[in-house]
């Protein structure tokens, strides 16, 4: 099996198990087999078909801007600073 058979494979899995879900109200409960349906029909086909395309960012996260702002400090309190300079003094 290619790679691009594996591709095909899995997003016709992702579309039968989304299509499933959303039709199926069975599909949205859990068996005691397999446990919750949703990860299996949905969640498991997404992560295979994620991690065979090397795990790709979005391109919204791609775009989000850095943040650019310097993080606050701690001021000293009064009595922080009172006690060193005596602490000093000593």
């Amino acid at each position: 099996m290619t790679h691009r058979d594996l591709d095909s494979l899995l997003r016709q899995l992702v579309i039968l198990g989304t299509l499933a879900v959303l039709l199926v109200p069975a599909a949205r409960g859990s068996s005691a087999l397999l446990g919750w349906l949703p990860l299996w029909l949905l969640g498991m086909p997404l992560a295979a078909w994620w991690s065979l395309r090397r795990f790709p960012l979005p391109t919204l996260a791609l775009r989000l801007p850095q943040r650019r702002r310097v993080q606050a400090r701690r001021r000293r309190g009064h009595r922080v600073a009172r006690a060193l300079r005596i602490a000093r003094r000593a």
